[in-house]
């Protein structure tokens, strides 16, 4: 048997206020609250108050709002379509809910729910479109949390794509019949290229890509989006990011996204790994390049989803060299890299005034030529360098940093799992950083800040790195502890 949903003592609507008067009573914190929710429409908006607050007064100048500056009466409310009693005064606001009922006028009564024929939401806000949340004035702190949520889901532009989609809602109706086609168009105008011109803030091509659309007798080719997942943490990544996820069709994800952060997308959509991890590659590039060529010609939409940035270590400009070549339209959105992410963990300044004013980003394996490379002689120089990737080269890094000439007791942090719960961070010297290639504990990703600005890091829950050498010199001495 089916449960029985609850009922509603508050039904929502929406009102048309466009040209409509709605009046405010009060002068203080809580009448310019309204004014504030008010003015995100179009209606007049007129002002009861004798004694008006100076915030309050300056905002009614700024917005053009009428202002009564006289003692409250009920014909202040005769023609209003709306009225709020906000004075804070509880005897002025019966009276004002009172007249307003005599006169056929809905009333709100802040935080006096007895006499409020409607609560006002929490609003979000994409003109023409608009998502309103109550809780019949029961909670209005968890309206706000729930509209701050719901605020991180949607794009900024949707509020212009739904007005252009507005100016080609009869060209639709004339031209589409009632059905898949015209459901088709709909759902490829708000998720296809006009949706991405206006998110880009080009209106005119987002115009002309839905007037191919309305013509067209072929679904729209897809769209690739080459996302940062950030170093490990969900809450790390971008609301766009986020939005892409919500969005796909399929995911393709690398090795070092976690699920959770894949779990963020959609429910349905499918979701394929092409991880490639030391001594395990899934697939190879040139595989993944003709994947997303061949998912963007079928008129998919793909977030390729990759740890940390698309654009540092990430192979990303080998993927939209493909995707150019095929013509495909692809966008890149930024993640956390995980040196700012290592960084933040160790409080650590990457650049410090009268220290060093460079960063450097490289992996281990550059060090691995005969000659040196230029970031080598910019370490030397006082930059900080990042490392990615370095532990099984640390030995390699170090020794060839100390040859061209860095001082072995250059300040080292290390991070494993960076921005994660179960990161486990390192701090030392230069001349201690080979220890970390006998470190079979160390499984996740790791990564290796080295400069002076290091010394300034935080190193309260950090391990020495020299320990950790103790430790795998004389093996025994961890099962004394044990």
């Amino acid at each position: 048997m089916a449960h029985d949903t609850p009922k509603l003592n508050a039904f929502p609507v929406f009102l048309r206020v466009e040209g409509k008067t709605v009046a405010i009573v009060g002068g203080g914190e809580e009448a310019l609250a309204k004014a504030r929710l008010l003015s995100q429409s179009s209606a007049r908006l007129s002002i009861i108050a004798h004694q008006a607050s100076a915030d309050l007064l300056d905002w009614i100048t700024a917005n053009g709002a009428v202002h009564i500056a006289a003692p409250y009466a009920p014909a202040h409310l005769a023609g209003s379509i709306m009225v709020f009693a906000a004075s804070g005064e509880e005897d002025l606001d019966r009276r004002v809910a009172a007249d307003a009922r005599r006169q056929g006028i809905a009333v709100n009564a802040v935080d006096r729910l007895d006499l409020c024929d409607f609560f006002t939401p929490a609003l979000v806000n994409r003109a023409p479109v608009a998502i309103a949340i109550g809780t019949e004035g029961a909670g209005p702190v968890l309206a706000q949390m729930i509209r701050a949520r719901i605020d991180q889901l949607l794009s900024p532009s949707l509020g212009s794509l739904a007005t252009l989609a507005v100016s080609f809602r009869h060209a639709a109706e004339r031209l589409l019949p009632k059905g898949a086609a015209r459901r088709r168009f709909w759902s490829d105008f708000f998720s296809g290229a006009p949706a991405r011109a206006i998110a880009a803030g080009r209106l005119a091509e987002a115009h002309d890509a839905a007037s191919r659309l309305l013509v067209s007798t072929t679904r729209s080719t897809g769209h690739i989006a080459l996302v940062g997942a950030g170093p490990g943490a969900e809450d790390l990544l971008t609301l766009r990011a986020q939005r892409l996820l919500m969005d796909a069709d399929i995911i393709l994800y690398d090795a070092l996204v976690p699920e959770a952060v894949v779990a963020m997308g959609r429910r349905d959509a499918e979701r394929v790994s092409v991880g490639k991890r030391k001594g395990c590659h899934s697939k190879t590039q040139a595989e993944i390049n003709s994947l997303l060529v061949e998912l963007g010609r079928e008129g998919k939409r793909v977030v390729r989803l990759k740890s940390g940035d698309p654009l540092v270590f990430g192979r990303a400009g080998e993927e939209m060299a493909a995707l150019r070549d095929a013509g495909i339209s692809y966008e890149v959105v930024p993640g956390v890299t995980a040196a700012f992410a290592a960084a933040a963990d160790f409080e650590l300044p990457l650049t410090l005034r009268g220290v060093t004013s460079s960063l450097v980003f490289t992996t281990g394996h550059d060090l691995k030529g005969n000659s040196l490379p230029d970031w080598a002689k910019l370490a030397i120089s006082g930059a900080t360098v990042a490392v990615y990737m370095g532990r099984s080269v640390a030995a390699e890094v170090a020794g060839r940093l100390m040859e061209a000439g860095l001082a072995s007791d250059t300040a080292v942090a290390v991070v494993e799992n960076a921005s994660l719960g179960h990161r486990r961070k390192f701090h030392g010297t230069l001349a201690d950083l080979p220890s970390l290639e006998a470190r079979n504990d160390l499984s996740g990703p790791v990564m290796t800040i080295i400069g002076d600005a290091v010394a300034g890091a935080n190193f309260e829950h950090s391990e020495p790195l020299a320990l950790g050498k103790l430790q795998h010199a004389h093996p025994r001495i961890e099962g004394v502890d044990a």
